[in-house]
């Protein structure tokens, strides 16, 4: 499982926006708009080059989804190998990992609480134990909370937090714990928190 030792909060200074979504780092960035070293007060950020703008995208989306550099390469190789626009393809692909399926049903809080759910077995894929957070959904595949008063009492209290909607192409029955891929997403279906273009022509040079 890939982790990233680094605190959140200096990430999200550093890239300028709140990649992960909780509303801490917006007032965090609001408070402190200057990247972690510069100045107080101080909010302009120096002239980047066009391969520090493609390195920077391709942080927020890595960061975002909470992927080692090799993890998140494999998977910029995999959507360049399928027909269509590669940055397309590969959000695609970054939204059908297990580990943000669960997050985006309102499982977990987080991604990372996400990805520490389904390492440690909390999680089933059509029934069968599944440990391995890049599993990729498919259509019709069925996530359900482990048959244990602990892991139900878990996903129950992060429900009840969670306020964002669930996509249109995931459901959930909160009351059984279940959550479906109706389909596969839509690029248009996930939020933008990079610009994947920068980030395909990062790679292909």
């Amino acid at each position: 499982m890939a982790r990233n030792q680094k605190a959140k909060g200096k990430i999200v200074r550093r890239l300028g926006v709140n990649i992960y979504g909780n509303v801490k780092y917006d007032k965090l960035l609001k408070k402190k708009p200057q990247g972690p070293g510069q100045e107080r007060g101080k909010r302009t950020r120096g002239k980047v080059s066009n391969f520090g703008q493609q390195l920077v995208e391709k942080q927020k989306l890595r960061y975002a989804y909470g992927l080692s550099e090799k993890q998140f390469y494999n998977t910029f190789v995999k959507a360049k190998k399928k027909s269509g626009l590669t940055g397309d393809n590969m959000m695609i692909l970054l939204e059908r990992r297990l580990d943000n399926v669960v997050y985006r049903l309102g499982m977990a809080n987080t991604r990372a609480q996400a990805r520490q759910m389904v390492s440690h077995g909390h999680i089933r894929l059509n029934g069968e134990r599944s440990n391995v957070p890049s599993i990729v959904v498919r259509e019709g595949d069925v996530i359900k909370v482990k048959d244990n008063d602990g892991s139900k009492k878990l996903v129950r209290e992060n429900l009840a937090k969670s306020n964002a909607p669930v996509p249109v192409w995931l459901s959930i029955v909160e009351d059984d714990l279940v959550g479906k891929i109706e389909r596969l997403p839509y690029r248009t279906d996930i939020p933008t928190v990079a610009n994947e273009q920068a980030i395909v022509e990062f790679y292909s040079k």
